[in-house]
């Protein structure tokens, strides 16, 4: 019975304890990146795109994803009544972390030498902790 309380926990339950969002947070933010980089990938390979700017499309996709899947599973308490003002803050920290985004891909491509797939894998990693954090404690806390 131990080990179906603890998945409750994890993954059902609401919850306002970091460390579960934050393993709530890593399963949205997944399904996003997964969006946000197959969106880059065909922007940039298959339309010709160039891949600051794929990067930006693929990335407010995968930002709008990550807000609906984040009210509804991740955070359950919220700070603001009005949803749009809440999505706007949401998006604002989205594009402060698509800026952050665009100049790690930019660097890691451009001067680090690497593929830009795998600049936007570690990007990816840092973009995310501050995502997870500037909303957790901006918006639901």
């Amino acid at each position: 019975m131990y080990k179906y309380e603890t998945l409750e926990k994890l993954l059902k339950n609401e919850t306002n304890n970091t460390l579960i969002q934050l393993f709530r947070y890593t399963f949205v933010g997944g399904f996003a990146f997964i969006v946000d980089f197959s969106l880059l990938f065909a922007l940039t390979e298959l339309m010709g795109i160039h891949y600051l700017i794929s990067a930006a499309i693929a990335l407010t996709a995968g930002l709008i994803i990550n807000y609906f899947l984040s009210i509804l599973w991740v955070f359950d308490k919220r700070k603001l009544v009005n949803k749009s003002i809440e999505f706007t803050l949401f998006a604002v920290i989205g594009i402060v972390g698509l800026g952050l985004n665009e100049l790690f891909i930019w660097v890691f491509t451009e001067f680090a030498g690497l593929y830009y797939l795998l600049s936007k894998i570690v990007s990816t990693g840092i973009v995310y902790l501050w995502n997870f954090f500037a909303r957790k404690y901006t918006l639901f806390n």
